[in-house]
This record gives structure tokens, C-alpha cells and sequence, in this order.
């Protein structure tokens, strides 16, 4: 399947990215949510570019619709960079939700005392849970929350139970999503607005992916025996289970991406990841190499361009 740039960044996802920068200097600690699910992919590049040396924790936030093993392949990953540490959490369990204040003092112990408040900023990018993860750190409601992405439009700051003083920022991607596979991810996973997708694209996506990675899942929620051999496949298969068949023996295929990618994002196939930490290194030296193409083609194209230019003179 050819894969297509996804891309959505709203007018204020810039306003929010500069106003990171301006505040940043004042933060003692940067809590950067992410989805369990695609650590990777929901990690914001602008976030690791601006923060430097800034301690970081990770925050593998709907751990609980992850796959476990993976989830802890990525945390030892994630935890290879001296100034991170990564948790495991879901919002389900606001026990988990309280050891990220906990893990802020572990980490800046020269902080602790009445005369040095701790300064801390949690991001990440839309519909990771962030708003969630604030209420229940803050023990009453502060962020608004919804299942759409981009609710926060603000920044805000809240004086947690703890002391803490934290700096809620509106969740934002990047402009331009260079790894079409990330794209991808972040359109299943629900961070990007269906509005702004291809749905049926999507799905034939998670459908591929699906196939190679979690068949026995596919088997057994749609109770059917063959190995499908294409997403295509898959998704007729799919279609006869649910009976999404239209007349002539055709598959509606909005309909079956629907029941596909509901079922992905709510756990109803069962508890799945979809970046594993050997595709970083992978997926990285991909992106380098179209970029040095589309860099080669730019410089083509400008010296094109001045021949002509000087030969019409």
C-alpha cells in the first residue's frame, strides 16, 4: 500500500510551539505524555529539539490498551537517555497517575523544601490524555477533556497537592510529519481529527499491520479460520462477520473501516502496540534518505532554473 503524508497543524498548534519556547527556560522538568501504543510516533520532535538538557519523564499514558511487553521494551528504550525516565500508566488507575509527582521529586531531590517549588510542564500532542492525567493530579477539574483531539486552546498554570507548580500546554504536532508511517499511527491511535483523514486509507493501514502482527486477535474477534492475504482481504472478511455487505456481493468499505478502527482504538481487539523500538533506527535513516531526495530534486530545479535564466538573458 502507498502511503500518503498525513499532515494537520492548526493555527494554534503554532501559537502553542512558541509559547513553549518563551517559558521553557523558567521549567525545571518537562512531563511529555505519549500514547503507549506508539511511543515513537506520538513523540513530538519539536519537544526534543527545544528542551535539551532539561529532565523529561515519559509518560506511557493508555497503557491499558497497549501490548504489556512491548510497553516495557519501551521504556528501557526510552530510559537510554540520561535526563528521562518512563512510566506506565492509565488514567483508570489514578494510583499510577500520582507516581508521575512522585517521580518529579525523585528527580530533582536539590528541588524539595518550602523555599524551592518545583516547576514543571506537561505536554504532548492531542488526544494522548494529557487533560485527564492534569484532574487527577490536581484532585479536582482543571483541563477540559473530550475524546476529539486539540481541546486544550490554553495554557494554564495549577499548584498541585503536591507543591508542584504545573504548566498545562495545548497539545500539538508538528508542522510537517516527515515519516509517513508515524502519520499513519497517530490517524489510527485517534490524534489526528478523522476530518482531516482518509478513513477508509487509514484503516487499510491498521489492516496491514494487523495481518502480519496480531492474525490470532483478527481470528478470533471475527470468528473466521482463513489467513487473509492482503488487507483488502481482511477487510472483506470483516465485512461478512458484520454484515456490511451491499448488494451484488460488495463490501461498504466506510462501514467496515468504521467497525475496524473503533474496535482498535477502544481495546475491543484486545491489548495491541503499533511501533516496536527497532523500527526507530529504521524508520529514521528512511526519512534521511527521502529528504536528501527531495533536497537533491530542490538544488536540481534551482540550477535548472538559472541556466534558463541565463541563457534568456
Amino acid at each position: 500500500m502507498s502511503k500518503a503524508n498525513i499532515q494537520w497543524f492548526p493555527g494554534h498548534m503554532h501559537k502553542a510551539h512558541k509559547q513553549i519556547q518563551e517559558v521553557l527556560p523558567q521549567v525545571d522538568i518537562i512531563i511529555e505524555v505519549v500514547d503507549a501504543r506508539i511511543p515513537y510516533s506520538s513523540e513530538n520532535p519539536l519537544i526534543a529539539a527545544i528542551r535539551k538538557k532539561t529532565p523529561c519523564i515519559k509518560v506511557l499514558n493508555k497503557a491499558d490498551l497497549a501490548d504489556p511487553e512491548i510497553t516495557a521494551r519501551w521504556i528501557e528504550y526510552l530510559e537510554q537517555d540520561q535526563d528521562v525516565k518512563a512510566i506506565a500508566i492509565t488514567t483508570s488507575k489514578p494510583e499510577q497517575v500520582h507516581q508521575i509527582t512522585k517521580l518529579c521529586e525523585k528527580m530533582l531531590p536539590n528541588r524539595l523544601g518550602q523555599d524551592k517549588q518545583i516547576r514543571a510542564m506537561i505536554m504532548g500532542i492531542p488526544n494522548v490524555g494529557k487533560s485527564t492525567i492534569i484532574n487527577i493530579l490536581a484532585d479536582r477539574i482543571i483541563a477540559k477533556t473530550g475524546n476529539e483531539p486539540a481541546v486544550t486552546k490554553n495554557q494554564q498554570r495549577i499548584r498541585l497537592p503536591s507543591g508542584i507548580m504545573l504548566s498545562d500546554t495545548p497539545g500539538f504536532l508538528w508542522p510537517k510529519i516527515e515519516n509517513a508511517n508515524s502519520g499513519y499511527r497517530l490517524a489510527v491511535t485517534g490524534a489526528i481529527k478523522d476530518t482531516a483523514i482518509e478513513y477508509e486509507d487509514i484503516a487499510y493501514y491498521a489492516a496491514e499491520y494487523l495481518i502480519k502482527h496480531y492474525l490470532p486477535r483478527l481470528q478470533q474477534r471475527y470468528e473466521f479460520e482463513e489467513t487473509p492475504q492482503s488487507d483488502h482481504e481482511l477487510m472483506e472478511l470483516i465485512a461478512k462477520r458484520r454484515g456490511a455487505l451491499r448488494a451484488g456481493g460488495h463490501f461498504d468499505i466506510y462501514k467496515v473501516s468504521t467497525i475496524l478502527l473503533n474496535e482498535l482504538r477502544s481495546g475491543a481487539l484486545g491489548l495491541l502496540s503499533l511501533e516496536i523500538p527497532e523500527m526507530v533506527a529504521v524508520e529514521k535513516l528512511e526519512v534521511e534518505v527521502i529528504m536528501a531526495e527531495k533536497l537533491k530534486k530542490k538544488i536540481e530545479v534551482k540550477e535548472a532554473r538559472r541556466k534558463r535564466y541565463k541563457k534568456n538573458r
